[in-house]
Order: C-alpha cells, then sequence, then structure tokens
C-alpha cells in the first residue's frame, strides 16, 4: 500500500476510534419506588432501602427509593413520571390513578384488605372507651388532630365515620381539626397533651406499643373503626416500554412472593407489619372513592 494510503486508513480508524469514544452510552433506566411519608423518616429510609435492594436483585435493575415531602407531593411525582413504583394509602392511590390513566394496581399487604384505625386519647381528657360509634359525639368541643390530609387511615375514614354520626371537622375546639402530618406524629401530638384526641392507622400503634414508644398512663385508644381497604403498590403505565415486555407482571410477582426466607426479607415484611402481599385491583378501592368524593377530597 502507498505511504499516502496507509496514513489516509491510518487517519481514518483513529476518527473512528475518536467518534466511538465520544458516543455516550446509554444509561440503564432506573426503577424509581416511592411511598407516602406516613411514619417517621428513619424508619421509611430503612425500609424501602431493604425494599429496593431487594427489587433491584430479584429484577435484575437498577432500583432506587426516592423519598418525598408529603402526600400530595408523592401522587404528583407518580403523575409527572418521578416515580415509578409507589406505595400508596387507599386515597392517594385512587388520587394518582385518577391522575395517571394506565396506572395498575399490583398488589396490598394481607393486612389491607380489612384495615382499620383507632382513636385515641390522652388520658387528662376525660375520654373513656367508647362502646359504639354513637358515642363519638363526645369528641365535639374537644382538641383533636388527623394525621395527614390525604391520609385514608388518618383521615378520610376516620372523618367518614365520625360524620355518619353528626361529627363535623368545624365541632371541634377552635373551630377546626389539626394536622399532624403522620400517625407517629398524631401518637407524639395525643401523649404530649397538645391535643386531646387524635385518629391513626391501627398498625402503626401497634407497632409503637411493641416497641415501647406508648406511655399507657397518658395515651390509649378509645375507639376501633369498622375495617376497610387501604394500602397498595400502584405501577406507571409504560414500565414495559422502558425495562422490557413483561416487567410489570414481574414486579407483581415479585412483591406477591416476598417470603420471611431471607434477613433482607424478613426485615422488609416485618417492617410493612405484614406476612405477605396479596393480589389487588382498582375495584377493590371503589369503596374509597366514593367516600373521597363525599368529602370532598377527590373531585
Amino acid at each position: 500500500m502507498p505511504i499516502r494510503e496507509n496514513k489516509a486508513a491510518v487517519v481514518a480508524g483513529l476518527l473512528l476510534s475518536l467518534a466511538t469514544a465520544a458516543t455516550p452510552t446509554p444509561a440503564a433506566p432506573v426503577l424509581r419506588v416511592g411511598a407516602i411519608p406516613d411514619q417517621n423518616p428513619e424508619k421509611l429510609n430503612r425500609l424501602y432501602g431493604a425494599l429496593s435492594s431487594e427489587l433491584g436483585e430479584q429484577l435484575k435493575v437498577k432500583v432506587r427509593y426516592v423519598p418525598v415531602s408529603n402526600y400530595t407531593a408523592a401522587v404528583s411525582a407518580f403523575r409527572a413520571g418521578s416515580l415509578d413504583l409507589v406505595w400508596f394509602g387507599g386515597l392517594t392511590g385512587v388520587q394518582a390513578r385518577l391522575q395517571t390513566p394506565g396506572a395498575r394496581v399490583l398488589a396490598q399487604r394481607d393486612i389491607d384488605a380489612r384495615f382499620t384505625s383507632v382513636f385515641i386519647a390522652n388520658g387528662s381528657s376525660g375520654l373513656r372507651p367508647l362502646s359504639s360509634q354513637d358515642q363519638l359525639i363526645q369528641l365535639k368541643g374537644k382538641r383533636f388532630t388527623f394525621g395527614s390530609e390525604s391520609s385514608t387511615s388518618g383521615r378520610l375514614m376516620p372523618q367518614y365515620f365520625m360524620q355518619q354520626v353528626g361529627v363535623l371537622p368545624s365541632q371541634f375546639a377552635g373551630g377546626r381539626p389539626g394536622f399532624s402530618g403522620s400517625h407517629d406524629a398524631t401518637i407524639a401530638l395525643v401523649q404530649s397533651g397538645a391535643y386531646q384526641v387524635g385518629a391513626l392507622n391501627e398498625q402503626v400503634w401497634k407497632s409503637n406499643v411493641k416497641n415501647g414508644r406508648i406511655d399507657p398512663a397518658k395515651v390509649r385508644v378509645i375507639w376501633r373503626t369498622p375495617s376497610y381497604v387501604d394500602y397498595h403498590w400502584v405501577a406507571r403505565p409504560g414500565l414495559d416500554q422502558r425495562f422490557g415486555a413483561g416487567f410489570t407482571q414481574r414486579i407483581q410477582t415479585t412483591l406477591i412472593g416476598l417470603e420471611p426466607d431471607t434477613s433482607r426479607r424478613e426485615l422488609v415484611l416485618s417492617l410493612f407489619g405484614a406476612k405477605r402481599f396479596i393480589p389487588a385491583n382498582a375495584n377493590d378501592y371503589a369503596a374509597i372513592e366514593k367516600v373521597g368524593r363525599q368529602l370532598g377530597k377527590i373531585r
């Protein structure tokens, strides 16, 4: 080969190498997991950090837990596509699906099919355990706090059961209820006496009792609600296009297949307060949507 042609070939090879090196390798998609912030951040980081590691290993993809500031932010991030898979409460899950056509309900815990809230009272409130729903009228005039404004178990259903017997938020001390922001905060506020009464998720109450965070001399349960359906996993549409055919179904299969057969899976289920996840679908939450519309939380 003539020297000139040889040099040209070398130059062409170098240019090709440089062009190849300058072309970025497409980043692997990341499954972004979120959850409503219904408990203290330390517990949530521990729970969803462990779950993200488990899902990443099972699904063979990168998984990242993305915390949000409040319940509304979880719904907004899901709608905007910033979160792909979210652990919602009953109300926020309905809101998210209505705002994100094509979103799919995947699973709930074994305890979510028959979930309950508890009303708790500070010992100085003068309230004793209530024997019937009708006795909720004793809450009129009390300093009362819900959890988050969008919480199913800490606001929506407790308000619904009170409204059934004629107790309205405007009838609490000060003409309105408080909103603590989370179930743990509700316990702390009632136990401290800042509020006389509050309503929260019974599962969180039991967890705090078990961990010794409740002083029975200061706060106790005075009423338990009838059961209703609550928390569930919801996946965004389009995950199969990003991660491959059947990916959404693989997420559901992985969640439902979790058993306490390794230390990490045992931790995840324990922190969720459940023995297992079970299949769920949108129709399960029709009653929650109805109540949400009645109370003006869904329009």
